[in-house]
């Protein structure tokens, strides 16, 4: 069943996913989009980094993120895109061998058009010690049931 806009009600919670990072994962999206050092250079970033090894780009942690929201969420809405995302923040380093999953709160819901509303999603992906590795807050548009799926 479609989840449209006026199903999501502020405080609404759900936890899902699960990413498994690895290694060569990390380095292949460094190299076409980050290639910092620390990114794609296992020897160096053990020896020189303040990480004590390779870590992903926090541009791979978003984009991992995106793949789970994609996955589990968003694919049985009627999301019609975003606006943007405010308070994007990489708390702490992704390493390989960790495994990723989602929990999104719904922080605000605001009707836009007959056709759309606006969803205010605060999204916090943690590792699997439960340690909070990224957040952001989601601007998504959402169809309205009664305006049908289209746009304004």
């Amino acid at each position: 069943m479609t989840t449209f806009f006026e199903d999501f009600s502020v405080g609404d919670e759900a936890e899902f996913g699960s990413y498994d990072v690895t290694e060569a994962e990390i380095r292949e999206f460094a190299e076409s989009y980050d290639p910092q050092w620390f990114h794609t250079d296992p020897e160096r970033a053990e020896a020189e980094s303040m990480y004590g090894g390779i870590i992903a780009s926090g541009w791979h942690t978003t984009a991992m993120t995106m793949r789970m929201l994609v996955d589990e969420f968003l694919s049985e809405t009627a999301a019609l895109g975003a606006k943007g995302v405010d308070e994007l923040r990489w708390r702490r380093p992704v390493r390989p061998g960790e495994t990723l999953s989602v929990r999104t709160e719904i922080l605000e819901t605001t009707p836009e058009t007959e056709r759309r509303g606006l969803v205010r999603v605060r999204i916090t992906t943690a590792n699997g010690d439960g340690e909070e590795v990224c957040s952001m807050v989601a601007l998504t548009m959402f169809a309205r049931r009664e305006g049908g799926e289209g746009e304004n």
